[in-house]
């Protein structure tokens, strides 16, 4: 009789996730290098064109890689004021989702979890047989979050943990601090994972990092979406020294590798770029949203330069969009089969998205619905 795994990974649906399907691409005949790619809520406008001259040089591959990644947790704790010991680095915040419900959760747990959002909350916990309690926002409510339902809920199931994309993906709403904060106190000895990938894409973000002093609270941040790091994966987590020394016997080690860990170093010693950057994006989400809107398809209220926008049919615009060289983001494996989500990139690719799309209408081969 073969070897069967544990039933919990027996049940575990896929998680679908955006990025370059590359098979599909072969399929169609579309080189990969020339797919405008706004399925994916990186920077557009980074890595900056020095850190291509990095890959030049003389990295230690023939080396382990510092499995504390000191380095880069150190000026990490510089940016942000604080003690490596705050820090764990990881390979992507994908990774340290796993490791913390590997460290935290018990089979039967209870755990909530704010959607639509990121697939892979739930992955995580079904991995380890938590159970899963859900809120889910509404386009009634422009997919903001009812939070007197959600501290009911809170109140009612007393979760172990509480998992809330801020802002969130994919509908870039961003949750102010009295909301968080009601959220937390009713969540008394549970966690809450306040995962921040996407913050770096907030106008005026409020000072999260100061939650760390509670010892119920691990935020994470990315840096693979803030520099565009995308093939690297690197990503951290900020919480008390006690829950971080609670993760780190459970991470692998060498888990972030020499490039990505000399990567990060160099980034985030010139973060004048990603300044200048993020007054990029505002322009280019600007221009981005009223040529939608002129279109016919207003984004959704949101708070980032990612937006859902309303389509009829998903799946058929991603298609009809593929096969002119663009790629949005269909929302169906978010449970929102009427919706695309689109990110801004620079204002000439955002510019043939639009132009793309008006072809188009006037072929009929779309319909707006408003």
């Amino acid at each position: 009789m073969p070897l069967r795994p544990r039933n919990e990974v027996k049940k575990i649906k896929a998680c679908p996730h955006g990025g370059i399907n590359y098979a599909e691409l072969k399929a169609a005949g579309i080189p990969a290098e020339a797919l405008i790619d706004f399925s994916v809520c990186t920077n557009p406008f980074m890595p900056p064109a020095r850190i291509r001259e990095m890959f030049l040089g003389d990295f230690a591959i023939d080396k382990y890689p510092d499995s504390e990644t000191t380095g880069l947790r150190q000026r990490l704790a510089d940016k942000l004021k604080m003690e490596p010991g705050n820090i764990i680095a990881g390979s992507g915040t994908t990774e340290l989702i796993r490791l913390i419900a590997l460290a935290y959760l018990n089979k039967d747990d209870k755990v909530l979890i704010l959607e639509p959002t990121y697939g892979e909350y739930e992955l995580a916990c079904q991995l380890y047989g938590a159970n899963v309690l859900k809120h889910r926002a509404g386009a009634e409510d422009n997919f903001a979050p009812r939070v007197d339902e959600v501290v009911s809920l809170i109140g009612q199931h007393r979760p172990k943990a509480v998992f809330i994309c801020n802002p969130n993906n994919p509908t870039g709403k961003y949750l102010s601090r009295e909301e968080i904060e009601r959220a937390l106190v009713t969540i008394r000895d549970g966690l809450l994972i306040l995962d921040e990938a996407y913050l770096s894409f907030v106008e005026k973000p409020w000072p999260s990092i100061e939650l760390i002093d509670r010892d119920n609270v691990i935020l994470l941040r990315s840096m693979t979406k803030d520099y565009a790091l995308t093939g690297l994966r690197l990503g951290y987590a900020v919480a008390r020294a006690e829950i971080i020394n609670t993760l780190r016997p459970v991470c692998p080690p060498w888990n972030v590798n020499v490039i990505a860990q000399q990567t990060g170093i160099w980034v985030l010693e010139h973060e004048e770029a990603l300044e200048e950057s993020q007054r990029k994006i505002r322009e280019a989400r600007q221009f981005l949203f009223e040529g939608l809107s002129q279109l016919g398809l207003p984004p959704m209220p949101s708070d980032t330069h990612y937006a859902l926008v309303r389509v009829g049919n998903a799946k058929a615009f991603r298609a009809r969009l593929l096969q002119q060289g663009i790629q949005v983001r269909d929302g169906t494996s978010f449970g929102l089969p009427e919706y695309v989500r689109i990110a801004s990139r620079t204002i000439p690719e955002c510019r043939k998205l639009i132009d793309a799309i008006k072809k188009l209408q006037d072929k009929g081969e779309l319909a707006a619905v408003g």
